[in-house]
């Protein structure tokens, strides 16, 4: 069992603007595609609107490291399969990787790290017990994954 497993949490046509001078998905769309995927998957949580409404709290990127894999075109169409790697009281780590979803070849990865923050003090704060506990579930099933390949990497040339 591995990351096959995962459902597909998002799924868009990449658009026209979109596109860049090369004539494939411009680099900030793979972000922009993440970020719709992210939606969903805090929404799997229960970090979601309601939530934020209720508590004043939500979450903030505070660290992204985003793998170009594969070019993708005007009109393709992706998918997301979202891993959470870990948590604690205050933070997300999870990662997401972008298929072709026709072609199913891996075009993109990011890894990301979220905080939940009180929006009121602007200040990090512990999410509800409702959250922790869907987490812990998450985790009890991504857990037995493994790491992605591209998880935990330092950008740098390499020399020989």
């Amino acid at each position: 069992m591995g990351e096959a497993s995962l459902p597909v949490i998002w799924q868009e046509t990449v658009r026209s603007e979109w596109c860049d001078y090369n004539g494939h998905l411009n680099m900030a769309y793979y972000v922009l595609i993440f970020d719709h995927a992210t939606d969903v998957f805090h929404d799997s949580l229960g970090l979601d609107k309601p939530y934020r409404v209720e508590t004043n709290c939500s979450t903030f990127a505070v660290e992204t490291h985003t793998s170009y894999v594969a070019e993708v075109l005007e009109g393709d169409e992706v998918s997301v399969k979202t891993q959470l790697l870990d948590y604690d009281e205050k933070r997300l780590h999870y990662f997401h990787r972008m298929y072709h979803a026709e072609k199913g070849f891996l075009s993109a990865t990011t890894e990301v790290m979220t905080v939940h923050v009180d929006l009121g003090i602007r200040k990090v704060v512990p999410m509800s017990e409702t959250i922790r506990q869907k987490a812990a579930d998450m985790m009890a099933v991504h857990g037995d994954f493994p790491a992605p390949d591209q998880q935990g990497r330092a950008i740098g040339i390499r020399r020989k």
